[in-house]
């Protein structure tokens, strides 16, 4: 009995230790930069070039892969049917001098990079052609401060598995206006998710269901508008009075408090906390109709409950289910919960699976009251340990 009760604690022992080392902690690649727009872009594309190279190579293959007509012939054809530089010239016009600093310094045609900025509405775009949602699986979450805790905002941001191992956490030092920042990004993009200096952070879900403008402020840019800005009034302006190109939920968070929106091309609509006093998202509008005429039916269906089927109104109600069911609103809640795989079939965490065409490309915890720091992983949150960039002054 002595024996088996012995072999039953190193079984223990192993397995233990096995999961635990499961959790690896993948390095990101941070690149910090400073100066101006341009300043900055370049010195992103020097530093990058190489991985900036690769990835074109990577991305272009697989939208011909994809959309069955040459990368370059589609880049044309999307540039030629939008008209985003005047809106982006109007509300970030040093992120557009970003765009062009990177392209230079990576050697890379502008147009590229341009494109290679829009994901979200190169995604519109294709939309237009075949109208699909199930490659858009983005999970965040939403806690203000309370009960003496910080508030948080956090995400699973879920892209194509071709972007693995390209992962990089831009540094941007204050200049002039500009505040500090740390940026979950890939190598030549402007911008995925992030937090700034002033305690505002941002976390994004593809809506591909509502209306789109072709002539709107991009998600990348609007994300980089928010984190220029200084307080919770900035903020809140620019987010409901800017013109959108995408159908997006930007889940936001200003010092102590945290907002949700769902912005299309036509309005922005706030969504309110619930009981729990969390909010949360996947990717399908709940407050916004402003909405697509192919989504019209399955759109009517969902309003009045007939279906909760699609994988992602599974992840909305995981987070539902787990921000109503504790009361304990720590990182630790939030971190369990990027990790969980609660349905197997429409899991919250993606493992990246060759068979797959999307995984958990990185998932952030960004700490916005007193101390402001980010967490982040690279890859899904199950396979590596959140790494911790702060600010030296909180």
């Amino acid at each position: 009995m002595k024996h088996i009760t012995f072999l039953a604690f190193f079984f223990l022992l192993f397995v233990t230790g096995f999961c635990q080392t499961n959790l690896t902690k993948r390095q990101l690649k941070t690149i910090t930069v400073s100066g101006n727009g341009y300043e900055r872009g370049f010195q992103h594309g020097q530093q990058m070039k190489k991985e900036i190279s690769e990835l074109m190579i990577l991305w272009k293959k697989d939208l011909e892969q994809n959309l069955h007509i040459p990368a370059d012939t589609f880049i044309h054809n999307f540039l030629s049917a939008t008209d985003f530089i005047p809106s982006i010239k109007k509300y970030t016009p040093d992120i557009l001098d970003e765009v062009r600093g990177i392209a230079k310094g990576a050697d890379q045609p502008f147009n590229d990079m341009l494109a290679f900025q829009l994901v979200d509405e190169y995604w519109v775009y294709q939309d237009k052609l075949s109208n699909d949602t199930i490659h858009h699986h983005c999970s965040d979450i939403g806690v203000p401060a309370m009960n003496g805790r910080p508030a948080y905002v956090s995400q699973n941001m879920d892209l194509g598995v071709w972007m693995d191992g390209y992962q990089i956490i831009l540094h941007i030092q204050k200049h002039g206006n500009t505040p500090e920042q740390y940026i979950l990004s890939c190598a030549g993009l402007v911008a995925l998710t992030g937090i700034n200096e002033n305690g505002i952070g941002v976390c994004v879900n593809t809506l591909m269901q509502l209306q789109a403008s072709n002539d709107g402020l991009p998600v990348a840019f609007v994300i980089r508008g928010l984190l220029e800005k200084k307080n919770k009034k900035e903020v809140l302006q620019f987010i409901q009075t800017t013109k959108h190109a995408s159908g997006q939920n930007y889940t936001i968070g200003t010092v102590d408090s945290v907002y949700d929106f769902e912005a299309s091309a036509h309005k922005v609509v706030r969504l309110y906390p619930d009981a729990s006093g969390i909010v949360y998202h996947t990717n399908h509008p709940v407050v916004n109709n402003d909405i697509k005429p192919w989504y019209q039916d399955y759109y009517q269906k969902y309003l009045a409950g007939t279906t909760q089927n699609r994988n992602s109104e599974i992840r909305f109600a995981t987070l539902k289910k787990r921000a109503n069911e504790t009361t304990d609103k720590s990182d630790m809640f939030i971190k369990a919960t990027l990790r969980s795989k609660d349905d197997s079939n429409n899991p919250v965490c993606r493992t990246h699976l060759s068979s797959k065409k999307g995984f958990t490309f990185g998932s952030v915890i960004l700490t916005l009251s007193n101390k402001r720091i980010m967490q982040v992983t690279a890859g899904p949150p199950d396979e590596s340990e959140y790494q911790t960039f702060s600010f030296d002054k909180h």
